[in-house]
């Protein structure tokens, strides 16, 4: 039987060895990589063309939404399973629509992920029980017709909006950033535009909810 290669993304390295330490016990499937960023996991699948990457919503410099998006249009055979803290069907759905091929809550029994891993591996797709079947209802509607907000932001708006999601002030943000205040402002002014957000308490709910930044 061929064995079933497995990239690990996820920021918590504990969190990365528990799973790993799970995967080990599992026959057929072995660990290539662990990635604790989106840029790195994108290198490793690049590298290593894994079979099934195991990725989390919350993930430094790009969501694993974004990476999500990214890794179908660049390596289209591998296939993705979400793993996170969140088992909201609005998540799964997005996700599935994104290109996954499982959705997983972090809280699944261990027997739940080798099942997942070994039915996507053979290209089905896989949604945790957790999930609301009306996810399945809505992802079998098809794609929306409209594309979703985050995706016309540009590099530096996604950047503010997280480090405004972080509680850090709008000088603060400047001096991260090492612009000038007034660009800044300026910055997220056109990104409450173009999101139809129009105060930072929405804009914090919006990258929560985006998987931008995590509720500790």
């Amino acid at each position: 039987m061929k064995t079933i290669r497995v990239l690990l993304a996820d920021d918590h390295a504990l969190v990365r060895a528990g799973i790993r330490a799970l995967l080990n016990t599992i026959e057929g499937v072995e660990v290539v990589a662990e990635a604790g960023d989106g840029l790195a996991a994108l290198q490793s699948m690049a590298d290593l063309q894994p079979d099934i990457v195991l990725l989390d919503i919350t993930m430094p410099g790009m969501s694993g939404l974004e990476l999500l998006t990214k890794a179908k249009k660049q390596f289209p055979a591998i296939r993705v399973i979400i793993l996170t803290v969140h088992n909201a069907g609005e998540y799964a759905m997005r996700a599935l629509r994104a290109g996954a091929a499982g959705y997983l809550p972090k809280s699944a029994a261990a027997n739940e992920l080798q099942l997942a891993i070994e039915l996507v591996s053979r290209g089905e797709t896989y949604i945790s029980g957790e999930v609301s079947r009306n996810t399945l209802i809505e992802f079998s509607k098809g794609p929306s017709e409209q594309p979703h907000p985050i995706t016309s932001l540009t590099p530096r708006q996604r950047e503010i909006l997280t480090l405004v999601a972080e509680g850090l002030s709008t000088k603060a943000i400047g001096r991260r950033l090492n612009i000038s205040v007034k660009t800044v402002e300026s910055h997220r002014a056109q990104l409450m535009d173009r999101l139809d957000i129009h105060d930072v308490a929405g804009l914090v709910r919006y990258a929560i909810k985006m998987g931008l930044v995590k509720v500790e």
